[in-house]
């Protein structure tokens, strides 16, 4: 089993910043991608941005290409998002999740292991 555990989420105002961290723990030998997805109110959860094991492969929806940067720190069994120039369209629950593989994609289905969530909220 392996268990995410999301951080970093709050309230902050348009144009701000914010880091989202995503800490794993329990079965985490294998290799697998990382990637980060969010769900608002009345929508269905989206992928946001992807990652692979070495970081050296990452994957951005169009929405936040250029504002969002996600990296991961194998050491701390890590991963993080890096957001920035925030928009109320920006606000959402966000989940980390745990690639079945090391493939960065973005469909929910590839990815088994999901953490239970951070609400990040971007006033106007």
């Amino acid at each position: 089993q392996v268990q995410l555990v999301e951080s970093g989420g709050g309230l902050v105002q348009v144009g701000g910043s914010l880091r989202l961290s995503c800490a794993a723990s329990g079965r985490t030998s294998s290799t697998y991608s990382m990637a980060w997805f969010r769900q608002a109110p009345g929508k269905e959860r989206e992928f946001v941005a992807g990652i692979s094991w070495s970081g050296r492969r990452t994957y951005y929806t169009d929405s936040v290409k250029g504002r969002f940067t996600i990296s991961r720190d194998n050491s701390k069994n890590t991963v993080y998002l890096q957001m920035s120039s925030l928009k109320p369209e920006d606000t959402a629950v966000y989940f980390c999740a745990r690639g079945r593989s090391d493939s960065v994609v973005s469909g929910a289905g590839d990815y088994d292991y999901w953490g239970q969530g951070t609400q990040v909220t971007v006033s106007s």
